[in-house]
């Protein structure tokens, strides 16, 4: 138990270090940003137009352009009469100056933080194709890969059994598996779009194929190494070869199978978010492309830690499987 403290202390230590770093690094830059000032031809055509040069440097600092400042000019409002008007945003002008530079930067823990609260308050809302809330596309993230994982194990166990029980099939199908397995499960996508013709069903076969290799391997390894011994016991008794791989070799290799299933497991959300990467519509994947497109950086590491603790959880899921079916002689 003190061990798991101390290990659980250095664990929190090392991530306030990052999030201190982290923290100096884009305040670094965000004052870089709004140190930005017009240049001196910008002010004096700002000054031939009438504009007070105390009224250039208050637009300025608020993150307006030369641009936007010069229509400004040509509207004859002052800085005052557009603060008592509902600011700049009420004449439709945004921040493209330094103060959007400062926001468009690499966000800040702090800003990563509010896009947070503001996902998880709404995580299920739709306003249409590309707007939708987290939850939604977390959840057909994870309805493929338990899709994609429970067609693997449906493949990946019973031929594995077969491959760990006969010297023959695995000879047979051992250059199959080395050829195949080596090829990336993104490669597929094309062949899968193609024959299947259909995004959703093709993300599917995706992770099917990436899952099938690592319980395939692993349940034909687990079945192999069981003892001689219990194989012989099990003739003895005259049991049928159904009963041998049900009730002597599947609790022996049980251990091995699950720790097959949490390699997958862990390729298969890898691999998904890749693929909707590709494929578009909707996913986790799509979400972080989505909002790369649109420089919502805050949104998008937001996305990225959600990715990364889903799978941390998916992994303690099957590790709990492998805790729990632990064999005893």
């Amino acid at each position: 138990m003190y061990f798991r403290i101390r290990a659980a202390s250095l664990s929190l230590v090392i991530f306030l270090c990052f999030l201190f770093a982290w923290h100096v690094l884009t305040a670094d830059r965000r004052v870089a940003a709004d140190s930005r000032t017009l240049s001196p031809g910008e002010r004096s055509q700002l000054l031939e137009n009438g504009m007070p040069e105390s009224d250039a440097i208050g637009y300025a600092q608020k993150g307006l352009t030369y641009e936007q400042i010069l229509q400004i000019s040509e509207l004859g409002l002052s800085l005052e009469d557009i603060d008592g008007a509902g600011g700049i945003e009420a004449f439709g002008f945004t921040t493209g100056g330094a103060a959007e530079e400062a926001r468009t930067g690499f966000p800040s823990p702090a800003l990563v933080w509010e896009e947070a609260y503001e996902q998880i308050r709404h995580p299920f809302y739709d306003k249409g194709p590309n707007d939708k809330g987290i939850g939604i596309q977390l959840k057909y993230s994870l309805l493929r890969v338990g899709a994609g994982f429970f067609l693997a194990v449906l493949i990946a166990v019973p031929v594995g059994f077969l491959v760990g029980m006969s010297p023959l099939v695995n000879l047979a199908l051992a250059p199959f598996i080395q050829i195949l397995k080596p090829i990336s499960p993104l490669a597929w996508l094309p062949v899968a779009l193609y024959v299947i013709k259909d995004a959703e069903q093709a993300s599917i076969f995706v992770i099917l194929v990436c899952s099938v290799w690592p319980m395939l391997i692993n349940t034909a390894f687990g079945v192999a190494s069981v003892k001689r011994d219990y194989i012989n016991i099990a003739k003895t008794l005259e049991l049928s070869p159904m009963q041998t791989a049900l009730q002597v070799i599947l609790p022996a290799a049980a251990p091995t199978i699950f720790t097959g299933m949490r390699i997958s497991i862990g390729i298969a959300w890898l691999v998904i978010v890749a693929a909707e990467m590709v494929i578009g519509g909707i996913g986790m994947g799509y979400f972080v492309w989505n909002e790369w497109n649109g420089l919502n950086l805050a949104s998008m590491i937001f996305a990225i830690f959600v990715i990364g603790f889903v799978g941390l959880l998916l992994d303690f899921l099957i590790g709990q499987l492998i805790r729990f079916s632990d064999y005893k002689e």
